[in-house]
């Protein structure tokens, strides 16, 4: 009889614990982005777009994108809608590697930054003053999208600083729950001696 009360409680036990660790699991985080990661680019975009896995706020001068030479490009307003965010970008700068890093706030409040690599296989110069477009002319290449060579991987999980990966706080449950089973049993088994 002790025994049915007390797996009661401990499987009670267990089920609380792993509904207060879930919302501890359900961080938000970087589901895709383009331009991808790893995106090797013939030339550059002029917008750029990041997609979470769930709502989002903008934190204080969210996004930069700085490459070879101390190249930075100018980045305008982003704008939120939901999960995603966006923001128009003019590129300058040489060909090579650039980086594109972010800070977010999610949903409950837990703030995050990241970073996404990719390359842009021709160099880009900056805009001069005399072929700037008029409001009424609009550049051909804002209304095509960048073309991608590669095929461009999926966005790999992001890690918010100071947070563990949500693996961690799986294991940490899994681990609880059967060192409870492995007591409880080895309590059923003295009692029983």
């Amino acid at each position: 009889m002790r025994f049915n009360r007390f797996g009661a409680s401990l499987l009670v036990a267990g089920i609380a614990l792993l509904g207060v660790a879930t919302p501890a699991l359900a961080h938000s985080e970087l589901k895709s982005s383009d331009p991808a990661r790893g995106a090797s680019l013939a030339t550059p975009p002029t917008q750029i777009k990041l997609t979470f896995s769930g709502p989002v706020t903008l934190a204080d001068d969210p996004i930069q994108i700085t490459g070879p030479e101390n190249a930075s490009w100018t980045v305008g307003r982003a704008e939120v809608a939901g999960m995603v965010v966006t923001a128009p970008v003019q590129a300058v700068g040489p060909a090579g590697e650039y980086t594109l890093r972010y800070k977010v706030t999610f949903e409950d409040t837990h703030a995050a930054s990241g970073s996404v690599k990719f390359n842009l296989s021709a160099p880009v110069a900056p805009p001069s003053s005399s072929s700037a477009p008029t409001s009424s002319q609009a550049p051909a290449s804002s209304a095509a999208p960048a073309a991608s060579a590669a095929p461009a991987p999926a966005a790999e999980e992001t890690t918010p600083d100071n947070l563990l990966p949500t693996w961690v706080w799986i294991v940490l449950a899994v681990a609880v729950v059967v060192a409870g089973l492995v007591v409880a049993l080895r309590f059923v088994r003295r009692k029983n001696d």
